[in-house]
């Protein structure tokens, strides 16, 4: 499957969403705050899916920051955001693409649902080449 960083700052909803992830067949390494997050993206563990919360310690715009900062280090990563709070147009034009947006609360499903299509969309599978089939033999 993917490995997913959740940045997640709520202890409740972090162990929750990473034991899900998990049960999914993911691998899931989590990081409370902007800090944690920096370090992880500038190690060497493969990561496919930033799952992060835009309201980090107060912060209504961190989880912002760090997805831009990681599009900098891994260009190749998805995006999945999420937050219990509004968002708006002009937040919305400063996500990092691809990305999908998760309001909470979320159902476990919708979780599970969200990060596989972001794989998916990034990692389509190879389409099946047919050969060419001429005309019958006379």
């Amino acid at each position: 499957m993917a490995t997913v960083l959740m940045v997640e700052d709520e202890e409740q909803i972090r162990v929750l969403a990473e034991s899900v992830l998990q049960d999914a067949g993911h691998t899931v390494i989590t990081a409370t705050g902007i800090e944690g997050a920096k370090a992880l993206l500038e190690a060497d563990q493969q990561i496919d899916v930033l799952f992060l919360d835009l309201n980090l310690g107060g912060d209504p715009e961190a989880g912002l920051s760090v997805a831009l900062q990681a599009h900098e280090v891994r260009p190749k990563l998805s995006y999945l955001y999420t937050t219990g709070a509004g968002v708006n147009e002009g937040m919305k034009a400063m996500f990092v693409e691809p990305f999908l947006f998760l309001p909470k609360p979320y159902t476990m499903e919708q979780l599970t649902k969200s990060v596989a299509f972001l794989l998916l969309s990034t990692n389509p599978r190879p389409r099946i080449k047919f050969p060419e089939v001429g005309p019958p033999p006379n």
